[in-house]
């Protein structure tokens, strides 16, 4: 098997789950209990948050059960925290459908959201932020990688454009496709990530806040989940210590090697472009071509191409039969009806759309998968071509 579709779920690291083994039997307290167990299972949570924290820069970090979570937490946070300074909402045509739809329901409660655009690389309309950031505007969030395309979008740029139009608000990003993988945002005030995209558990992600905004205010946000006060108040639930602590270890060997190991699936990713454009005609690479953490640039595990006259879908479940795994776009809203909001806002046309897959690479893929991979793809458009389906 060769799984190629890392940007929907990784495979969990055998450390992980060892250290989450480890904690069902031997650190199953409850960590707001005063026992012994219970300080082990709270010593358990606070090592994985100084994990979790030192990724990302000096702050604080809240638990939750996934980007989503952490996502939803942030933008409605943030709506209710400032309503009063202001009605503007700005974000892009391109988010997670765990910010699109969040910011979808403020508008119906009276929130003004300026969708902006992007190019047919994925990358923002400039311009049309500058514009749509104001002294009204309470919020902008702006994911940090596209799912999709894994295009690098200019975070800190839009921080200095905040700054310079006045605006009182807070900037979020979800970071959920690049955390562990590339340096993160140094001017965000929120940001959000996953575990399960980096080779950690399901079901466990944090939203990390910062201490105080660029006007040297405490950043204080609703709680989002209430009850026994956990998580210093920000969500509470008892604690999944097991998941917590398999987040934890992800991180750890996530940032061991994380240039040394951007590197090496920016090399396989290269190959693998470069081979399908040397062999197959009318192949349109939607992804930037250059891999790397500069904003317009690709983060190195993603790779979106459209493959002219096929269907993603066919392609995808003929290459399941040869023991490759990849997708079509997001696993979020893969089950839905209708095409991509990324690749449709990018411009793709429809046929475009229809004839788009996406390979997403992680830590257990080789160079020595190349050829192989690539001749299976090759020979599943050709194939499908041949039935006349090609115009």
């Amino acid at each position: 098997m060769i799984y190629l579709d890392n940007s929907a779920t990784t495979r969990q690291y055998d450390d992980v789950t060892e250290i989450m083994l480890k904690c069902m039997k031997e650190v199953f307290g409850n960590p707001s209990s005063l026992y012994s167990l219970g300080l082990d299972a709270e010593k358990t949570l606070k090592k994985a948050r100084e994990q979790v924290t030192d990724a990302i820069g000096s702050g604080r970090t809240v638990f939750t059960s996934g980007g989503t979570e952490a996502d939803n937490t942030a933008v409605f946070g943030a709506a209710k925290a400032l309503k009063r300074r202001g009605r503007r909402i700005v974000t892009s045509a391109v988010e997670h459908p765990a910010v699109l739809e969040c910011c979808s329901r403020l508008e119906e409660e009276g929130f003004e959201v300026i969708r902006v655009g992007v190019d047919n690389k994925c990358r923002p309309d400039m311009e049309q932020l500058a514009n749509a950031v104001n002294s009204d505007t309470i919020l902008v969030t702006f994911m940090h990688v596209n799912n999709e395309t894994g295009t690098v979008m200019p975070i800190d740029e839009i921080r200095k454009i905040m700054d310079k139009n006045k605006s009182p608000g807070l900037l979020h990003t979800d970071a959920v496709q690049s955390f562990g993988k590339m340096r993160m945002p140094q001017n965000a005030d929120m940001v959000s990530m996953s575990g399960h995209k980096i080779h950690g558990p399901k079901g466990i992600g944090a939203l990390w806040i910062r201490e105080k905004n660029s006007q040297g205010k405490k950043i204080l946000l609703p709680a989002y989940i209430t009850g026994g006060g956990q998580e210093q108040g920000q969500r509470s639930g008892t604690e999944n210590v097991p998941a917590i602590a398999g987040l934890g270890k992800a991180v750890e060997i996530a940032l061991n090697d994380r240039e040394k190991e951007m590197k090496r699936l920016a090399g396989i990713r290269a190959e693998i472009i470069g081979e399908l454009e040397k062999t197959l005609p009318d192949v349109i690479l939607n992804s930037p071509r250059e891999a790397g953490e500069k904003p317009g640039m690709c983060c190195p595990t993603v790779i979106n191409m459209t493959f002219m006259g096929t269907r993603g879908e066919v392609l995808l479940h003929d290459l399941e039969r040869d023991g490759i795994y990849v997708s079509t776009g997001s696993a979020c809203s893969s089950n839905k009806k209708g095409q991509s909001h990324v690749l449709k806002a990018m411009g793709l046309k429809d046929k475009e759309i229809e004839g788009t897959i996406r390979i997403s690479l992680g830590r257990f893929n080789s160079m020595d998968e190349v050829d192989f991979i690539t001749e299976k793809i090759r020979a599943a458009v050709t194939r499908f071509r041949k039935l006349g389906s090609f115009r």
